[in-house]
């Protein structure tokens, strides 16, 4: 799903020649005297000798690769102004996390402090009698409400901040569009959620927070599914990859690793951003490969294998199916959680805010911000967990496309938006993916490890 629906809702850029030393075997060059040249006119890695006139002239050896000088030498491409950049942008980051906690819970504080909440309940009860229509009126009134009450936030993160750091092409009125596309299946799938979460509530008191777990997965799942075939397309327009120079060799990467497709998909990215992009996305039936333009024209070959290959990885390796056991288990804790924080809030304040109880949709505000705060303090745990699949990810790319100097240039380009070498701390708490320092020593220990394959290229 794009990064703005998901935001609504809730890799790798040039090529270096592979340096190295070629190595003649069998091979005997001729002295001026007509002699052959001794075993010891050959220097140590095998290059033949050279004279220059009766002078004998051996070169000196290559020096053996070293992971460590060709990381930094990565590192250094990158021109301090634009480190500087990258560093700015990314710790900005860090802020607008706690600004978006601070804004979502101000907006719960007034939603219940003011008992806008509890008229906004009062008028869906006047419409009808049914308890879940109520629910689902209620639940459009406040998606509309926290829309435009979070507005300036979201207007400033993902347009005028994006524009200002060059990551965006796209101009207002076309942004806003999809902004209120986006807006309308919010409407529709928090609605079918919040309807859902509430009808359990009201039959189950006592365990609704296991079941709410349940439900929250298999909302999960279904977006899973459908997001490749009918929400991707709502933004971008998906067409097969006509480029046989690209797509064959991603289908082959594809098909040597066990995924049976026939086609690999491009979309226009570039009309909303600059950033490089891909993906493969779906299960069962739903799954597609995919690229963005940004990646097509930005990247070469060798670094468009190395992206497509850490992609194909993710699926090969189930991390799909591992993410829905690692958030099955961490929704259940989300919603105890919830259950226990929710209980005693509402024992101090459930009076003063005209909340009745659980089981009252007037108190989704509360749930809200209960919510944001479990996720807000449990984000290293959850960074920490798709940092561990990107890793992985990453072994496999670099084993299936054999290209770490495109991954190591992608790693590179990445530092637009992404700070290149942060604390161990803050790679901790901050980073869902490795950092490009981190990406690139890992291409070029591989590098040092197959340099005779390589070379044999």
């Amino acid at each position: 799903m794009k990064i703005r629906t998901m935001s609504w809702l809730a890799l790798l850029a040039g090529c270096l020649l592979v340096a190295g030393a070629g190595v003649a075997l069998g091979q005997e060059e001729a002295s001026p005297s007509g002699e052959s040249p001794s075993p010891a006119a050959e220097d140590s890695i095998g290059e033949p000798a050279s004279f220059a006139g009766s002078e004998l002239v051996i070169p000196a050896p290559a020096p053996p690769f070293d992971p460590d000088t060709a990381t930094e030498a990565y590192l250094a491409r990158l021109s301090p102004e634009e480190k500087t950049r990258s560093d700015r942008y990314f710790e900005g980051g860090y802020w607008l996390e706690l600004w978006g906690l601070l804004y979502g819970l101000g907006m719960a504080w007034l939603l219940l402090g003011t008992g806008l909440s509890a008229r906004m309940r009062g008028l869906a009860e006047r419409v009808t009698r049914f308890r879940s229509v109520h629910t689902a009126l209620y639940s459009i009134q406040y998606v509309l409400v926290v829309a435009l009450l979070g507005f300036p936030l979201t207007v400033y993160r993902d347009y005028f901040r994006e524009h200002q750091y060059g990551l965006a092409t796209q101009s207002f009125g076309p942004w806003l569009g999809e902004s209120l596309v986006a807006l309308v299946l919010v409407v529709v799938f928090a609605t079918v959620f919040v309807v859902v979460i509430y009808g359990i509530i009201r039959r189950a008191p006592r365990t609704w927070w296991l079941w709410g777990a349940g439900v929250g997965l298999v909302f999960l799942i279904f977006l899973l599914l459908i997001s490749p075939v009918y929400i991707d397309p709502l933004f971008n327009t998906y067409t097969p990859l006509e480029d046989e120079s690209v797509r064959d060799p991603i289908l082959s990467i594809a098909r040597a690793n066990g995924i049976a497709v026939d086609n690999v998909y491009q979309y226009d990215a570039s009309r909303q951003t600059t950033r490089i992009s891909a993906n493969v996305s779906g299960f069962l039936g739903t799954m597609r490969i995919r690229l963005n333009d940004n990646l097509l024209n930005r990247c070469s070959l060798p670094e468009i294998k190395a992206v497509m290959a850490h992609e194909i990885g993710h699926y090969v390796l189930n991390h799909i199916y591992e993410s829905i056991i690692f958030f099955a288990v961490y929704f259940v804790v989300a919603f105890a959680f919830f259950r226990w924080a929710f209980d005693r809030a509402l024992a101090r304040w459930g009076a003063r805010w005209q909340v009745r109880g659980i089981d009252d949709v007037a108190g989704l505000p509360l749930l809200v911000a209960v919510l944001l705060v479990f996720f807000f303090v449990t984000t290293p745990i959850v960074n920490t967990y798709i940092r561990v699949n990107e890793v992985e990810a990453d072994r496999f790319g670099l084993n299936a496309a054999r290209e770490p100097d495109g991954f190591a240039m992608v790693a590179i380009g990445l530092a637009e938006y992404r700070k290149l070498d942060p604390g161990p701390l803050e790679e901790w708490i901050f980073y869902d993916h490795p950092s490009g320092r981190a990406r690139v020593r890992m291409a070029m220990q591989w590098k040092a490890e197959h340099l005779d394959e390589l070379d044999e290229r």
